[in-house]
């Protein structure tokens, strides 16, 4: 570890993987819900296990792209922290506040906690992954723009280079669109115009920018490759990532009412969006066949090379699958949506997330360059489990959407909603498995990190 300030990214990494546990437990109840439907009613109804599930998600990948900042910036910028005292004030402020809304979510009624906590006056709440009470919204604003501040001063007082300027655009972009969830107007196609400025532009846009910074940033680190030949494919990767993401928001646009046109626009660019992720496979693979040295920490390499590759398969590949406006006609809410989804999070963002992680905190945590090489077989293990889990998972929601669509839109005479979900039951319950295996895998993530070895792990 180069600064000492680095190590405020330790607890926002163990926060993050600590939300990422509840997070699946969430996923796998809501996944037994599928299939039984009593399962826990009435102490978590599948609304809230959903709000939960998804609510913990998001919080987790800001706790861990927080945590990839302030790891990274200071070694960017050649210099420490500017307040780590103020970051270590607004991580527990975060924490803090995530934790008493998941409570709320979970004790108190939707209704009751949107009028305890001034809704009334300043309505923003019950709309998808925006569910968050208004305070919670406020108190998010306020740690992002204290993070922002005081990465941008680390940055502005120090060396600027590509990595922590894309990061911080990404960052900024973040916490932008973040503003629009406070815009609730009463018209319902408005509503839905504008709330896709926060969660498509989020993930399919400045959230790619976060995800290129973060994984060149690890490939530098275990390849060895001069920085300006990465930084090369970050500018091609970044441009597609915005001019593909931003006009790709037409792609939402299809069933709301919008003026035809969007038909067009978000068929187009929308099918051009695997481009950025494939790129990334390219950039990943190439940098790595033509590393200079033989990093010591391989779990983290292995988390490098397979995020570009399972975020093309998952944004890439299953986004395409249904992203035409003809074809999204009929697949528009279906499994096929949850299983694009689902692989989709996983491949650019959990494993981004990951792959910082495995690199940053055998160093935050005192080894010279990586755990012990038992510690990393486990580590690999936990890969596996969770990746080949989750193409399990996308392969039977796509199955599960595949009947869906033919049962309830395509055919002649569609089938009521509950009657073609009794038909997709093996498939649910498969999913369900492959979740018990991907958690199993998580379990193993964390288990490596406190295997301890007598060998001494030297960095290269």
């Amino acid at each position: 570890m180069k600064y000492q300030s680095q190590m405020v990214a330790k607890p926002y990494f163990i926060a993050a993987i600590g939300l990422f546990v509840g997070q699946i437990i969430f996923g796998l109840v809501m996944g037994l819900q599928y299939v039984w439907g009593d399962f826990l009613f009435p102490a978590i109804p599948f609304n809230v296990a959903r709000m939960v599930h998804t609510n913990l998600l998001i919080v987790w990948l800001l706790f861990g792209f927080m945590g990839a900042a302030y790891y990274l910036i200071p070694e960017e910028a050649e210099r420490e922290l500017e307040s780590p005292k103020f970051a270590l004030a607004l991580f527990w402020i975060f924490l803090v506040a995530g934790a008493l809304t998941i409570l709320g979510y979970l004790l108190v009624p939707y209704a009751s906690l949107a009028k305890m906590t001034g809704n009334d006056f300043f309505p923003t709440m019950g709309r998808e992954f925006l569910e968050q009470p208004t305070i919670t919204k406020l108190g998010i604003v306020v740690v992002a723009l204290g993070f922002l501040w005081n990465i941008s001063m680390t940055v502005l007082k120090g060396r600027k280079t590509v990595i922590n300027l894309v990061l911080i655009t990404g960052l900024l972009g973040l916490a932008l669109m973040f503003l629009f969830s406070f815009y609730n107007p009463s018209n319902l196609i408005l509503d839905k115009y504008f709330w896709w400025w926060v969660v498509h532009l989020w993930v399919e846009g400045v959230w790619e920018l976060i995800l290129a910074a973060i994984l060149a940033f690890v490939l530098i680190k275990v390849t060895g490759v001069d920085r300006e030949v990465i930084e090369k494919w970050l500018y091609l990767i970044i441009a597609l990532a915005l001019i593909t993401g931003i006009l790709g928001t037409g792609h939402h646009y299809f069933w709301i009412g919008t003026p035809k046109y969007w038909g067009w626009i978000g068929s187009v660019f929308s099918a051009m969006e695997p481009l950025p992720f494939f790129m990334m496979v390219i950039f990943a693979f190439n940098m790595v066949n033509n590393r200079r040295r033989e990093h010591p920490n391989k779990a983290a390499t292995l988390w490098a090379l397979g995020t570009p590759v399972m975020a093309f398969l998952g944004a890439g590949v299953w986004g395409f699958m249904h992203t035409l406006a003809p074809v999204n006609y009929y697949t528009h809410g279906t499994q096929i949506t949850a299983a694009h989804g689902h692989m989709a999070f996983y491949g650019a963002y959990v494993m981004v997330v990951l792959a910082i992680i495995s690199y940053a905190m055998p160093i935050l945590r005192g080894r010279a360059g990586a755990n012990s090489r038992i510690a990393q077989v486990w580590e690999m293990w936990s890969f596996w489990l969770m990746t080949v889990s989750m193409v399990f998972i996308t392969l039977f929601l796509t199955g599960a959407g595949v009947l869906q669509v033919w049962f309830q839109r395509y055919t002649q005479n569609p089938e009521p909603f509950m009657v073609v979900q009794d038909k997709l039951h093996a498939f649910y319950w498969m999913r369900e498995i492959a979740g018990v295996f991907f958690f199993i895998g998580l379990v193993v993530y964390i288990i490596s990190f406190f295997i301890k070895e007598t060998e001494e792990v030297v960095e290269s």
